[in-house]
């Protein structure tokens, strides 16, 4: 018979590999930019935002903090890998003020989680503890960031096309959403339970929109929309 801790191993596994396409789904974006050997209009923020989440379930997922969480661990270890590559590909490619306000960012990410992580250690003696605050963090920086699909939600709605929200970036949200919502549903974890449950929502949504509004939809792609959309990918985990 197989047991629950199996079950959760496999939906683990399966959420990985689907946050995995997300974590890569911009690489378009970063061809663009090496192809022109410039950042054009893309900002840094979207990638600053998501190393910031990356790293904050790292060190949720560390064994001094929540143990037995590999499945956290190597998703959002890879993430930040990504997501690093991104950010030095943005750094060597931007200019001026955009690029000084990148490594700014970024110093400021780091320093963030070596802070967050030395408090952690040094006032917080339990795994609960140190559990409960480092998870609050993760999902308040989470609610955060689902201020950029808001922003392409409203957009599609104001416009009535659905061009400005790639279907198969709605589809793995969703799938993403619901594998790590039953990850952490078969051992109850809150802090993994909320943030999912919300992005499955929102990823509802926008299904929700694709279907409405999909008549109205222009078959004819257009690059800097699709672009402004891929640039603005988030994983929560």
């Amino acid at each position: 018979m197989v047991s629950a801790d199996q079950i959760r191993t496999a939906v683990g596994i399966i959420g990985n590999a689907i946050s995995l396409v997300l974590f890569l789904s911009p690489m378009p974006t970063f061809y663009r930019i090496c192809k022109n050997k410039s950042v054009e209009h893309f900002s840094v923020v979207p990638y600053i935002a998501t190393l910031l989440n990356c790293m904050l379930w790292v060190l949720y997922g560390m064994p001094f903090v929540k143990p037995n969480s590999t499945l956290i661990i190597t998703i959002n270890g890879a993430g930040t890998m990504i997501e690093l590559i991104y950010i030095i590909i943005y750094v060597l490619y931007s200019d001026g003020s955009r690029r000084i306000k990148a490594l700014l960012l970024l110093f400021t990410d780091i320093a963030f989680i070596a802070v967050v992580a030395a408090i952690v250690l040094s006032i917080f003696k339990s795994h609960e503890e140190r559990t409960l605050i480092v998870g609050i963090l993760c999902i308040v920086f989470c609610i955060m960031m689902y201020a950029s699909p808001l922003s392409i939600m409203k957009r599609v709605i104001k416009t009535k096309s659905a061009e400005y929200m790639p279907l198969y970036l709605s589809i793995a949200y969703f799938f993403n959403g619901l594998c790590w919502t039953t990850y952490s549903l078969i051992h109850l974890d809150v802090n993994l339970t909320i943030p999912n449950a919300t992005g499955l929502l929102f990823s509802i949504a926008q299904l929700l929109l694709h279907v409405i509004y999909n008549k109205s939809t222009k078959q004819e792609s257009n690059e800097g929309k699709s672009e402004v959309a891929l640039s603005e990918v988030n994983v929560v985990h």
